[in-house]
């Protein structure tokens, strides 16, 4: 899904840093030779005897440093336009919904004629493309010599997609624009500033996802390939969990690529007891044993590439998901380029989902409220926002619990005052760049809580503050690159504790979602 520049910058590759390496590998294609599985013994296995994932870094090879695999001959991409009709307005959105029938041996495969074929793997169009959007390379597994061979370079002419809108079909239903209901600015404070959270133990508690993981999901839902694992509670006993581009059994490693892509997929929890991972009940699904797209996205390149969930909540019996809809992937790691961040809502536990028209802010000038972390509390939902890419500040905004979807209730934090004014004055809350955001609030302790990947220096990092404007405290750091060097996210569960936090992180190589728990300390 998002992709991201994340390395450990103390390996390095004949002299050569690796986080050089990494651009350098990430611009031209290199890909690293995976090794053979009976050579890598930090691998999991799952309780069915599959061999998962390790986020981890590697130890170190019997034979020597881990260096990536050099080809002889390396391609650069050039660019040509190629024009593609988009239908405006699009077609209308298949809402087919499958119930779920898993056998109860849990290694039993429920659709072996769907799952169990062996297809050679195949870069497809997915979401990342030609578009080096990727950014995370580096090691990735296979030893070499100590010189950094000089491979021949090839011209590789590869289409770039100009989107020429033509007239569609009826499209969705236009809905009615909400009443213009503004209110007034308020003044406000801040609070005192909480003391940086003592972050102890950090564990990886298990794979969630993907081939080799205990829920099976590349068996039981064509869940091969993903990221994210954005939860929030459905209602008590429940939490939902949100992916975000996810590849079927064509999906091979690394990266998110593939023919079977869906820009986002949704499984509903009830396991309580998160110390040994986190059981998945079922996914949506939109046919049998395949988890539905439940967010629907154009997947055309420079129009919208794709829709990515980034929190979700709910408010009685609603559900509510934020979402960008990304324009294109950059060159550049770490960025990209949205139409626009929005609102989409279910109203029966997350089968369906409608996207709200009205409920946008359009990425205009670098609109700050692109990628959001939304989060109920009284009378009022907060939403935390950074503009496209990972090169931004904080902003927050709040609305009236009834108003989530009326754009023009919106009241911004600017300068201590809850005010109308428009999203680009929003003031900073915190410090530096984030990306990625998840935020909770912690009744027990009346605390609110805010992870995110910082993007300089390459962590995941935990703040705290008594209020959502703050004062945020400093930040401790969750995961550092060098334990986990292509890990990105950090979205915690909302059954997480003052002492107990239990997040996600996601893997760029392995492209996959993982169950982190770190224990805090005062």
């Amino acid at each position: 899904m998002w992709r991201g520049l994340v390395v450990d910058k103390s390996w390095s590759v004949s002299g050569v840093p690796l986080c050089v390496a990494a651009v350098v590998a990430a611009t031209i294609g290199f890909t690293a030779a995976p090794a053979a599985a009976e050579t890598l013994p930090w691998l999991p296995v799952n309780a069915c005897g599959e061999t998962g994932f390790n986020p981890a870094k590697e130890p170190p090879s019997p034979g020597g440093p881990l260096l990536p695999s050099i080809p002889p001959t390396v391609s650069i991409p050039i660019p040509y336009p190629d024009f593609v009709p988009v239908p405006v307005p699009g077609p209308r959105v298949d809402q087919t919904r499958v119930a779920q029938d898993l056998p109860a041996d849990p290694c039993a495969d429920p659709c072996p004629d769907l799952t169990d074929e062996v297809d050679e793997p195949e870069t497809g169009p997915g979401s990342s493309g030609s578009a080096g959007s990727s950014g995370s390379s580096g090691s990735a597994g296979s030893s070499g010599s100590s010189a950094l061979t000089i491979p021949k370079i090839s011209i590789d002419p590869r289409p770039e997609t100009i989107p020429i809108p033509v007239p569609g079909g009826p499209g969705p239903e236009p809905q009615p624009a909400p009443p213009v209901e503004i209110n007034p600015a308020v003044r406000g404070s801040l609070t005192a500033a909480m003391a940086k959270p003592g972050v102890g133990d950090v564990r990886l508690v298990s794979q969630l996802t993907g081939q080799g993981s205990e829920n099976r999901t590349d068996k039981r839902w064509q869940v091969d390939g993903t990221d994210l694992g954005i939860t929030w509670e459905t209602k008590p006993g429940e939490v939902a969990v949100a992916f975000g581009d996810t590849f079927g059994k064509d999906w091979a490693p690394p990266g998110a690529f593939g023919e079977d892509w869906r820009s986002n997929v949704l499984g509903h929890s009830t396991d309580t007891d998160l110390s040994d991972g986190m059981t998945i009940d079922s996914m949506v699904q939109d046919s049998r044993c395949h988890a539905a797209e439940i967010i629907d996205s154009r997947h055309v390149n420079n129009f919208e590439t794709t829709t990515i969930p980034t929190s979700g909540f709910a408010i009685g019996d609603r559900q509510y998901l934020s979402y960008m809809s990304v324009k294109r992937w950059s060159m550049v790691p770490g960025m990209w380029y949205t139409n626009y961040g929005g609102i989409a809502y279910s109203d029966d536990n997350g089968q369906t989902w409608t996207k709200d028209q009205h409920a946008k802010w359009d990425n205009i000038f670098g609109a700050r409220f692109q990628v959001s972390a939304m989060v109920p509390h009284g009378d009022y939902v907060y939403m935390f926002g950074t503009p496209n890419g990972r090169i931004g500040t904080i902003g927050l905004a709040r609305v009236p619990v009834d108003q989530v979807l009326n754009t023009t209730s919106y009241q911004y934090w600017s300068d201590g005052t809850w005010t109308p004014v428009s999203q680009h004055l929003a003031t900073p809350i915190v410090g530096g760049v984030a990306s990625e955001l998840s935020v909770r609030y912690d009744a027990a302790s009346d605390k609110w809580q805010m992870s995110y990947l910082e993007p300089v220096g390459g962590s995941i990092i935990l703040r705290q503050s008594s209020s959502p404007q703050g004062v945020w405290s400093d930040a401790a750091t969750l995961v550092d690159t060098a334990d986990y060097p292509k890990a990105y996210g950090g979205f915690i569960h909302p059954w997480s504790t003052d002492e107990d936090l239990y997040f996600t992180i996601s893997e760029w190589d392995s492209y996959n979602v993982y169950l982190m728990h770190a224990s805090l300390h005062p």
